[in-house]
């Protein structure tokens, strides 16, 4: 409802960072503009989630070392409601519940929080315009955020937040996972309609190529061990499905590499 409008940098630079006393990400460094969709791709323990976490501010994990800014900006020092109203939104790999908040009530506040302000009507009304484009019943939209949803009704929800609020950048954590494939091409769908729409510039984290046929990256990065070890296009996403992370450095059951 809202257009960003311009060109924008969401930069990472050297980016260390740990959670429970333990350096989980260990230099990582990406540059996503407006209108681009960068993937990253890894084994499990790689970092890909503390990523997601560390990028819009979740307390429990501690930066070591490095930069985030956006536009120039740092975003480290900001708490995650300032972030998100910079033009930062974080599609969560499990979506959490908030019960007696509901979702058309959290969009319209999420608005006027950058100076967008909008009848309910006409939140509500777009809620519902998008609700038909991912797929979601208009009947959940009445429910507090994300109670008693399924997991691929949490997604579409998460989505169409997304499509609502238009920020300059989405980090999507595992947006395929706990959905089914129609649903999966639904959102994903809206998505790429956002890069296309308004320059919206993404940062999909997933294990699988079946969301990037969709997405259609402008680069794939392969993290293990916490950095970045290979950086690529579409077709490099491709070779993972074929081959696996063996060749890049992590043990053949997806594990992290030993040492």
């Amino acid at each position: 409802m809202s257009e960003p409008g311009g060109d924008h940098v969401l930069a990472v630079q050297g980016l260390r960072a740990g959670v429970g006393g333990r350096e989980v990400l260990a230099g990582v460094d990406l540059e996503v503009r407006s209108g681009q969709v960068h993937a990253v791709m890894g084994p499990n323990g790689s970092g890909k989630s503390t990523l997601a976490h560390v990028l819009m501010g979740k307390p429990t994990f501690q930066v070591l070392g490095g930069s985030v800014t956006l536009d120039g900006g740092d975003l480290l020092a900001l708490p995650a409601w300032t972030r998100a109203r910079l033009g930062l939104f974080v599609a969560p790999q499990d979506p959490v519940e908030v019960p007696g908040v509901g979702l058309t009530h959290a969009l319209a506040e999420a608005l006027a929080g950058r100076g967008a302000r909008h009848a309910p009507s006409a939140v509500a009304e777009a809620a519902r315009r998008e609700a038909g484009r991912v797929g979601l019943e208009t009947r959940l939209l009445e429910r507090p955020l994300n109670v008693d949803l399924s997991g691929g009704e949490r997604k579409r929800s998460e989505t169409l937040q997304l499509a609502i609020l238009r920020p300059a950048f989405a980090v999507l954590d595992e947006l395929d996972s706990g959905i089914d494939v129609d649903g999966l091409r639904a959102v994903a769908r809206r998505v790429r309609d956002g890069v296309e729409e308004w320059g919206l510039g993404v940062l999909a984290i997933t294990h699988y190529r079946r969301l990037l046929s969709v997405l259609r990256p402008d680069a794939v990065h392969v993290l293990v061990r916490g950095r970045i070890v290979a950086s690529g296009g579409p077709e490099l996403a491709d070779e993972l499905e074929r081959s696996g992370y063996a060749a890049f450095g992590a043990s053949g059951d997806g594990a992290p590499a030993a040492g």
